[in-house]
C-alpha cells in the first residue's frame, strides 16, 4: 500500500512538521474486535491527530486525542485505554525526543501493562532503542503507512488485552492461593495453664513457604512447629501445605519431637521434587512439668530467652527434611521458669536486608527480646516485628514468621 498523503509534509521549511489534511484514507476493513478497544493518541499537530482518529476509526478503534504531555498524563490516570499511540516531539521540544520519552516513563509507572507505541517524524534508532528500554512496544517511523500502521496497533492491543487477562486470571489464582493458605494456619491461639502465645506470619509475596502450627494437648501443654520450605510463592506455598497435613497427622499428644520429625521427613521424602528441602522445629511446652522438649531439623535455632536476661538455643542433631529419608534426630529438654520467653522464627527475620545489604542477625534479634524483658508473647511479637520491618524498609525479600511463648 502507498504512504497515507497524510503523512507527506508540506513545503514550508517552517512546517516540517505539519502534514496535509483532508486526504482519502483507504478503508481498512477487517474483522473488528469483540469490543472498540480505546486508543489514546498523544501528538502536539491537530492535523495529526485528526488524521489518526479518522484512520483508527475506519479500523475500528475509539479514539481519544491529546495534544500536550501533561493532557496525556491526566487522561492515563482517569481513564483505561487499551494501547497509547504517543509523538516522542512535542512543541516545547520538537527534535530531541525529551518529552515524548519523559511521559513514556510518566506513563509507564502510572500503568505498567499499558501497550504503548511511539510515533515521530525526528526519530533515529538511537531514540528508538532507547523508547523501546523504557517500555514502549513498537515503534512507527513518520510519515507512516496506513496498513502497517494498524497492523501494529491491531497487535499491541491484542497482545496487551491478553497480558491483562493472563495476569487478572493469576491474580485470581494468587489470591485464592493466599486464602487456602491462610486457612492452613492455626485460625486460634490455644490458651493454656502457664503459658501465653503469640504469632505472626508475613509472607514476602502474598504466599510462601513459612508455616507455623500451635497444637493444643490438654491444660497445660501446647505444641510449636515452625518451618521454612526453600523458596517461595506458589511452589513452596503448595510443599508447605504438604509439610503441614504431615505434622498434624504425626503430632499426637504422646509423639515425642524427635519421632515427629522423623516421620515428616521420611514422609516428605516420598513427595518432595529433587533440589527442595524444609527446615524444621517442633517443640512441645509443658507448664506443669515445667520444661519444653525439642527436636530441630536444621532450622534457626529458637531463643529461649532467661527472664535473667541469658539466652539458650533450642538446637539438636538434625539435618534438615527431605533429604535423608532415614535421618535419625536428636531430642533435646530445657527447664522453664517463670518470666521465660521462647521465641521461634524463620530465617526471613534474621536475614532481613538493610538498603546497604546488611542482615538483621541473630544478635540484634537477642538484644530487642533481652531489652523487652517480660513482656507480653503480643508486646514482643510487635517489638520485634516493628523492629524488623524498620531495618528492610518494610520491604521484605523474604517470608518471614515469628511464634512467641511467654511463660507466666
Amino acid at each position: 500500500m502507498a504512504r497515507s498523503e497524510v503523512a507527506k509534509p508540506l513545503a514550508s521549511a517552517s512546517k516540517k512538521k505539519m502534514y496535509q489534511t483532508g486526504m482519502s484514507l483507504v478503508r481498512l476493513r477487517e474483522t473488528p474486535m469483540s469490543t472498540s478497544p480505546r486508543i489514546l493518541v498523544a501528538d502536539d499537530q491537530n492535523d495529526i491527530l485528526q488524521a489518526l482518529r479518522l484512520l483508527l476509526s475506519e479500523a475500528g478503534f475509539t479514539t481519544d486525542l491529546v495534544k500536550s504531555v501533561h493532557g496525556a498524563i491526566q487522561r492515563v490516570a482517569g481513564a483505561t485505554y487499551d494501547l497509547l499511540l504517543m509523538d516522542l516531539n512535542y512543541t516545547r521540544d520538537t527534535t530531541s525526543g525529551r518529552e515524548g520519552l519523559q511521559l513514556l516513563d510518566e506513563v509507564r509507572a502510572r500503568d505498567a501493562a499499558l501497550p504503548i507505541v511511539v510515533m515521530t517524524g525526528w526519530g533515529s534508532i538511537e531514540m528508538a532503542v532507547d523508547a523501546m528500554r523504557r517500555g514502549a512496544r513498537s515503534f512507527v517511523q513518520k510519515p507512516w503507512d496506513d496498513a502497517t500502521l494498524i497492523e501494529v496497533v491491531r497487535r499491541e492491543v491484542d497482545l496487551g488485552r491478553a497480558g491483562r487477562r493472563r495476569d487478572a486470571q493469576l491474580a485470581h489464582e494468587h489470591e485464592e492461593a493466599r486464602l487456602i493458605q491462610r486457612a492452613l494456619l492455626p485460625s486460634v491461639i490455644p490458651s493454656i495453664r502457664g503459658c501465653t502465645l503469640a504469632a505472626r506470619w508475613t509472607p514476602a509475596c502474598g504466599v510462601g513457604g513459612d508455616c507455623y502450627d500451635l497444637l493444643q494437648f490438654g491444660e497445660s501443654r501446647v505444641a510449636i512447629s515452625i518451618g521454612d520450605v526453600i523458596g517461595k510463592g506458589v511452589p513452596a506455598a503448595l510443599l508447605m501445605s504438604n509439610l503441614q497435613a504431615a505434622v498434624r497427622a504425626f503430632a499426637t499428644p504422646e509423639a515425642e519431637p524427635h519421632r515427629v520429625c522423623a516421620n515428616v521427613n521420611r514422609l516428605l521424602c516420598r513427595n518432595i521434587e529433587a533440589g527442595r528441602f524444609v527446615t524444621f522445629c517442633y517443640a512441645v511446652i509443658d507448664t506443669a512439668a515445667k520444661a519444653v522438649v525439642y527436636s530441630n531439623a536444621g532450622h534457626n535455632p529458637p531463643i529461649l530467652m532467661r527472664r535473667s536476661g541469658s539466652a539458650e538455643r533450642l538446637t539438636t542433631k538434625g539435618l534438615v527434611l527431605g533429604v535423608a529419608c532415614d535421618w535419625c534426630y536428636g531430642a533435646g529438654e530445657l527447664p522453664l521458669e517463670p518470666g521465660d520467653r521462647l521465641i521461634c522464627f524463620t530465617d526471613g527475620i534474621t536475614e532481613a536486608e538493610s538498603q546497604e545489604g546488611e542482615e538483621f542477625g541473630d544478635e540484634r534479634l537477642i538484644a530487642i527480646v533481652r531489652a523487652a524483658g517480660p513482656v507480653s508473647a503480643d508486646e514482643l511479637v510487635g517489638r520485634i516485628t516493628e523492629a524488623v520491618a524498620g531495618w528492610c524498609g518494610g520491604q521484605p525479600r523474604d517470608d518471614a514468621t515469628l511464634v512467641v511463648a511467654a511463660i507466666d
